[in-house]
């Protein structure tokens, strides 16, 4: 069977701050390297054919800490842009607490959590689903099919999406789901892309 292993970054300087992240490029936080190291450790077993992130740095120095943690730094490894965070607007770089105080929890909640709800200027969860499940498709499900083992190191929003599309969850499923910084699923997959098993690490 084929693995699929899901990390979301550490927590980066943003999340630290408290602030609406999206697309701004901000680095880990000495915490958010610590947990990605961790995660490395936690997947100690694992041996990967290739590692995929996004073009953010947060997501990319997370999965170089993964890789040195398991000393294979010299497995193919891609950047796209199809995996960065939610875009997040007009919102990105504001305080979410002084944003709620302006514009009140229920809308604030609706703009982080909402399915088909868009912050002003971003993107809904749905239009993200609609670019990361390409990308799978597109790229990570012909070598899944193959049998390899594959890292996706990528964002909390991003992998919302993604793991909607695995697991089927539905939308108020999907807007429940949290997953925490330096967080791991692991899927084991048949050659028609059915989960065999899901497993937090």
């Amino acid at each position: 069977m084929a693995q699929l292993v899901l990390v979301r970054h550490g927590q980066s300087e943003a999340n630290l701050a408290g602030v609406f992240t999206g697309w701004l490029d901000v680095p880990l936080t000495p915490q958010g390297e610590a947990e990605a190291r961790e995660a490395g450790q936690r997947l100690h077993n694992f041996h990967f054919d290739a590692a995929y992130c996004s073009t953010l740095v947060r997501s990319r120095r997370t999965m170089e800490l993964i890789l040195s943690e398991l000393h294979e730094d010299n497995i193919p490894v891609y950047a796209a842009d199809a995996l960065r965070e939610r875009m997040y607007g007009a919102l990105q770089g504001l305080n979410k607490a002084e944003t709620i105080a302006r514009y009140g929890l229920e809308q604030v909640t609706r703009w982080r959590r909402g399915y088909e709800d868009a912050p002003p200027e971003g993107e809904t969860l749905h239009h993200t689903l609609d670019r990361v499940v390409a990308y799978y498709n597109e790229v990570l499900a012909p070598a899944l099919r193959a049998g390899q083992s594959l890292l996706v190191v990528s964002h909390g929003n991003t992998l919302r999406a993604l793991r909607m599309q695995l697991e089927g969850l539905t939308v108020a499923q999907v807007e429940a789901l949290e997953i925490p910084t330096g967080g791991i699923r692991v899927y084991e997959l048949t050659r028609e892309l059915a989960i065999g098993s899901m497993t937090d690490l």
